[in-house]
């Protein structure tokens, strides 16, 4: 995908003037002369951002994601699914695990990279954008590798009746629901719940069910998403 426009989603000034050299460097650098007519703007709210996107244009956004106005981390990710000619880079400071996870395994066409990360770096992963690929770091890759190994040495404590009681908590299946399913006593899937919130350590079905996705338990029905 040739990308047509760049926009600098980011607000703060100094951040969003180096960036802007960066892309201006970019293709200034490519030999590929069509990247003259490459339009660079800048928006700063996410409902700038929908209607840059409904021109249809192939576009690249560059976005701090923790300092712009998206209400949620599936709010963010369900605008990135949206616009099938949009790929976007995230350039943030720090992100969690948990949201560097949950991005990264439910989207197809988001990167990241950190603004501490030395510029060639940063360079590459805007270049790489800016040709409608996805670009993820070595700072996120190892966060991520770091964080997926840590998930998986605590899932190893729940036996097998337990992740699978865990899957079904995490599909929003109640007690009853998978009571009947095991064909077992609701007792007996209680005394699981009561189990597995230990082991993980969660006191919700909600904080056991974010537990499942970072442990990979319901990746079977995520949206499917790029390798890493």
């Amino acid at each position: 995908m040739k990308t047509e426009r760049v926009i600098i989603a980011d607000n703060q000034e100094l951040t969003a003037i180096a960036v802007k050299t960066l892309v201006e460097q970019a293709l200034a650098a490519a030999e590929d002369v069509s990247n003259s007519s490459v339009t660079i703007c800048s928006a700063g709210c996410k409902a700038e951002l929908i209607r840059e996107f409904q021109k249809g244009e192939a576009t690249a956004v560059v976005v701090d994601y923790p300092l712009f106005d998206f209400s949620t981390r599936e709010n963010f990710t369900m605008l990135c699914e949206c616009y099938a000619n949009v790929t976007w880079l995230i350039l943030s400071e720090e992100l969690t695990d948990d949201f560097l996870r949950h991005v990264l395994y439910s989207t197809h066409n988001v990167g990241v990279v950190y603004k501490d990360e030395h510029e060639s770096e940063i360079a590459d992963a805007i270049r790489r954008t800016m040709d409608g690929k996805r670009y993820i770091s070595q700072h996120a890759t190892q966060q991520l590798l770091e964080s997926k190994q840590e998930v998986t040495q605590e899932k190893d404590t729940l036996t097998a009746t337990e992740r699978e009681v865990l899957r079904m908590i995490a599909l929003g299946k109640t007690t009853k629901a998978i009571a009947a399913e095991r064909r077992c006593s609701i007792h007996t899937i209680n005394a699981h719940r009561r189990n597995i919130f230990s082991k993980i350590g969660v006191n919700c079905a909600y904080s056991a069910m974010r537990y499942a996705f970072r442990a990979g338990i319901v990746d079977d029905v995520l949206p499917a998403s790029a390798a890493i």
